[in-house]
């Protein structure tokens, strides 16, 4: 392997893969960004084929041709979060463990590209990174506050508020826009305020100068939106998986076979398989079904 992707790629350690090293400085960036450029873009077929290698065989070298070719990939994602105040290659060498997750998680059977699947993993070890480094809203902060956080200067140029200390009625109006309590308004944009070196200082010296906050890059889901949807579907899976191990054998298997694998086994199948009628497929099936629901919404209304 080269050098260049030996300084773009994992290297392996402890039989597995790790995320690749940073990039400290501009020049250091260039170079890397350079480097880059020259590893080919994957067809899907070479996408299947390598993921293939990878996942069955553990074969490595399938795996850095997969991971090389959506590097850029990484590198434009990064530059969509550079208005946050994080350097630009402390974003990329997140977004690589998020690459690295994608390719230790990705099925290459369930027929997606391995770029919209990774591109999901990118994302959110970028959005972890972020979050981690903001200290107002890392130390004590609600998913509402955060919410604020990252919405605060949308929802003012939304309602036309050019102020920096809102009146009541202006942190009603964006409580009210956000759908957050007007006391998490208040206190994220004090803390904002108040930050060290203040969000809203002047880009430039020009007399059109805006502030940092107001150049923050909106667009798509929010931060926290996408966060709690990791963690939703991750909770999620837990409770199917920990009321699943609780059924019947059979129980388990029928309503398996029938809600939750492609194909979807037939009702014909299951009746020859277990020795009874299709009637009694189809209502197992559908007791399995309401008991698993009323189990998991009843768990999750206990958590919240």
């Amino acid at each position: 392997m080269t050098k260049e992707i030996k300084d773009a790629l994992p290297v392996k350690q402890n039989n597995s893969i790790v995320a690749a090293r940073g990039v400290s400085d501009d020049n250091s960036l260039a170079q890397y960004i350079q480097n880059i450029q020259k590893f080919p873009v994957l067809t899907a077929e070479q996408e299947y084929e390598y993921a293939t290698q990878w996942v069955k065989n553990q074969d490595s070298t399938a795996a850095e041709k997969l991971v090389a070719s959506h590097l850029r990939l990484v590198v434009s994602v990064a530059y969509d979060f550079k208005n946050y105040g994080i350097p630009v290659g402390e974003l990329i060498a997140s977004g690589n463990m998020g690459l690295m997750q994608a390719l230790q998680k990705f099925d290459p059977e369930k027929g997606f590209r391995f770029s919209t699947y990774a591109m999901f993993w990118i994302k959110a070890e970028i959005y972890e990174t972020i979050l981690n480094n903001w200290s107002i809203v890392r130390i004590g902060t609600s998913a509402n506050q955060k919410k604020v956080f990252f919405n605060l200067a949308r929802a003012k140029r939304a309602l036309g508020i050019m102020d920096n200390n809102l009146s009541d009625e202006q942190t009603k109006k964006i409580a009210d826009y956000l759908d957050v309590p007007e006391k998490d308004v208040q206190r994220m944009a004090t803390r904002v305020g108040a930050r060290d070196v203040s969000l809203n200082a002047p880009m430039n010296t020009d007399d059109g100068a805006t502030d940092i906050l107001s150049n923050m890059t909106d667009g798509g889901d929010t931060i926290v939106e996408t966060l709690e949807q990791i963690e939703f579907r991750q909770r999620g899976m837990e409770l199917l998986k920990k009321h699943l191990e609780k059924m019947s054998d059979r129980d388990r298997e029928i309503l398996t076979a029938r809600r939750l694998k492609q194909p979807v086994a037939t009702l014909e199948s299951l009746s020859q398989k277990y020795g009874i009628s299709r009637e009694r497929v189809r209502q197992i099936e559908e007791r399995a079904y309401n008991k698993l629901r009323d189990a998991i919404l009843k768990e999750a209304g206990e958590n919240k």
